[in-house]
């Protein structure tokens, strides 16, 4: 009986591990997409990917960035921590005109203007040919 009960725990245990993993895109090559290590949570870059089909915005920067965020920011749930704890964010885009539409969809993510530190940069290309990729950095005791 005990070997069933603690059977059944891992069966939802790992349930609810599988769960939580399709709610953010899969990674595009070999990479974790956050890691947690001494409080601190280290957010790979995400693309704007839509985790429950896989595509990608491509051609609206305001929804792609949009996008881009909630997928951190489902990463960020994930660990029990929300925007407001990220200290740090990279913000990588193909083309540096859009600057400004990704600002505008970007602060709407911060509640309370507390926004973190962050680096905006042009690039010639991201993976699968995303317009944006935002990385961050979170700590829980900001």
């Amino acid at each position: 009986m005990r070997k069933l009960l603690i059977l059944s725990v891992l069966f939802i245990f790992t349930l609810g591990l599988n769960a939580q993993t399709k709610q953010s895109p899969k990674p595009v090559a070999p990479y974790t997409p956050a890691v947690l290590a001494n409080g601190t949570l280290y957010i790979s870059g995400q693309i704007p990917r839509v985790p429950e089909t896989g595509k990608m915005i491509k051609g609206d920067i305001k929804k792609a960035t949009a996008q881009s965020m909630k997928n951190i920011g489902i990463l960020l749930e994930k660990n029990g921590m929300d925007y407001e704890d990220l200290v740090m964010v990279n913000i990588y885009m193909t083309d540096m005109d859009d600057y400004k539409a990704i600002n505008e969809v970007y602060k709407t993510f911060f509640k309370k203007s507390k926004f973190p530190a962050r680096a905006a940069i042009q690039i010639g290309r991201l993976p699968l040919d995303a317009d944006v990729e935002i990385s961050g950095i979170a700590v829980k005791e900001r």
